[in-house]
């Protein structure tokens, strides 16, 4: 019998104790979805139990920060309720979300084979694990990313290289980091120098920038990611 935890063990026990408490700067603040809803906790677990429970090393594609209507509110980075039931056969009674993103990457992930065949070989997470926001000119929360304020950047970056290492130990492939979007590898790479984590970086576009700008070209994009994460 096998005692060691399995992948989908570690990534459970992962994001359950996932807790931002410092301080950041004035006018951002820190959304943790697996405190703040049941339900999303109980999806996050029903779709690692069903796509990560073994142990297969698996390659890492690094976002920068979970969206607010993707894994914000399901859990799982990328996925939005409406790729959750459809796609990955986990049915939510959550609020139905789009999210531009995982339209682009389950695309891909159709192409690449379906759910179950990227998901043996693939783990995705973000640079930093939770959402993000900030406060705008209107007074209204919205969507940021880490690297758009200095500041606040410099102020996580301590935090995301502990959890960078806690992911890792669940048996990520490190030979190659694979990280989505440039601003977000130019602040990998530098995290990367320092510690040694992987010993070379693929950047890929962001499915954000593809989808918003590249969208009439989304098929070379896609043969892109592909090509790059089978080698």
């Amino acid at each position: 019998m096998n005692n060691r935890k399995s992948f989908a063990d570690h990534v459970i026990a992962f994001n359950q104790s996932l807790s931002y408490t410092d301080r950041l700067p004035e006018g951002f603040g820190v959304m943790n979805p697996f405190k703040e809803e049941p339900a999303v906790n109980e999806l996050m677990q029903q779709f690692y139990r069903k796509f990560y429970d073994d142990h297969r090393a698996r390659k890492f594609l690094i976002g920068i920060n979970p969206g607010r209507h993707g894994a914000g509110v399901t859990g799982i980075p990328f996925t939005d309720t409406k790729r959750l039931s459809q796609l990955c056969g986990i049915p939510t009674e959550l609020k139905s979300t789009h999210e531009v993103s995982a339209q682009f990457v389950y695309d891909m992930i159709e192409a690449y084979g379906g759910v179950n065949t990227f998901y043996a070989d693939v783990y995705i997470h973000s640079l930093f694990p939770l959402a993000l926001v900030r406060l705008n000119d209107k007074g209204t929360w919205v969507n940021c990313n880490y690297y758009d304020d200095k500041a606040l950047a410099a102020q996580l970056a301590d935090f995301m290289v502990k959890q960078l290492k806690e992911q890792i130990c669940f048996g990520i492939d490190t030979q190659t980091a694979y990280i989505l979007g440039k601003k977000n590898a130019v602040f990998f790479e530098k995290i990367n120098r320092r510690e040694k984590l992987f010993k070379k970086t693929v950047i890929l576009p962001h499915p954000r920038y593809v989808q918003q700008y590249k969208s009439a070209h989304r098929a070379e994009y896609i043969k892109m990611y592909i090509e790059a994460l089978k080698k």
